[in-house]
């Protein structure tokens, strides 16, 4: 089993080069940043966590100015989005910032994606909620030919562009794997249809018991169910819990970390490694 950590990167908390080090200090596998570009005044669309939207969803800084900062210091460490709000972004942009940062960190990017919840957010971009999930697969299936087409083009209902040229190409062939974030079954047909791997977040889902389900949808997809990585997001640091997911045969824990300053962070990490 592979463990990482999930955190909101803002001005408060530790440095992302300075996380990114300790993280590697600590042999944890992998490095979760979240993204909001801004958070609408008027707090229409309720949060999936609760009530009260923490102060980190409003000062989070950019995933692929932290993650860049990261992969200059370590040399082992993943680096992955957890989640990227790719229904909020230019599809040629995102492919040319994932690329560069699968090259400078010589193949150590995780894609990590979701279709996100905040409607009022998605409309200051110009997306509209009921066909985000739509939106996002057609990005995600033009980034792929972006990546592995001397000249790609793309002709969906969303998305449609004619013969193009763009590089560098990531290192990981044919490209980065895809995480698909979300609540099962729909994240899950998702993750099947055109990602690497399913992305739940701990306590929202009874995950141990939908992952039997979930072979038998990739099967019958005609994916092979291994090749379904399962990572369970903002899991607690609690022996118990890591072992009931070991059993059900998890493959990577992310374990959830406040915006701290750098000791407190550091400390935080030293306690979380001793779990495994």
């Amino acid at each position: 089993m592979k463990f990482g950590i999930a955190t909101f990167p803002t001005d408060y908390s530790i440095a992302p080069t300075d996380l990114a080090v300790g993280l590697e200090e600590r042999n944890f596998e992998s490095m979760w940043v979240a993204e909001h570009s801004h958070i609408p005044a008027s707090r229409k669309s309720p949060w999936p966590g609760g009530a009260e939207l923490p102060k980190m969803y409003y000062d989070v800084m950019d995933p692929f100015v932290v993650l860049s900062a990261a992969a200059a210091v370590t040399s082992q460490l993943k680096l992955a989005t957890g989640i990227c709000l790719v229904v909020q972004r230019d599809p040629f942009q995102t492919a040319k910032q994932i690329a560069s940062l699968d090259q400078i960190s010589n193949g150590r990017f995780l894609f990590g994606i979701g279709g996100g919840w905040n409607a009022e957010e998605m409309a200051d971009h110009g997306t509209a909620f009921d066909s985000r999930f739509r939106l996002m697969r057609e990005r995600i299936e033009a980034m792929k030919v972006i990546w592995s087409e001397s000249q790609a083009e793309y002709h969906g209902k969303l998305v449609d562009f004619a013969p193009l040229m763009t590089w560098p190409k990531p290192v990981q062939k044919p490209h980065p794997p895809i995480h698909v974030g979300g609540a099962f079954p729909g994240a899950v047909r998702r993750a099947i249809r055109y990602g690497n791997g399913w992305m739940p977040i701990h306590g929202r889902d009874s995950i141990v018991d939908q992952l039997p389900e979930l072979r038998e949808m990739a099967t019958e997809a005609g994916r092979d169910p291994e090749d379904i990585e399962v990572t369970i997001y903002g899991c607690p640091a609690q022996p118990e819990v890591v072992e009931s997911y070991r059993e059900a045969g998890v493959q990577r824990l992310v374990f959830g970390l406040p915006p701290e300053d750098r000791g407190a962070t550091l400390s935080r990490l030293d306690r979380m490694r001793e779990i495994f």
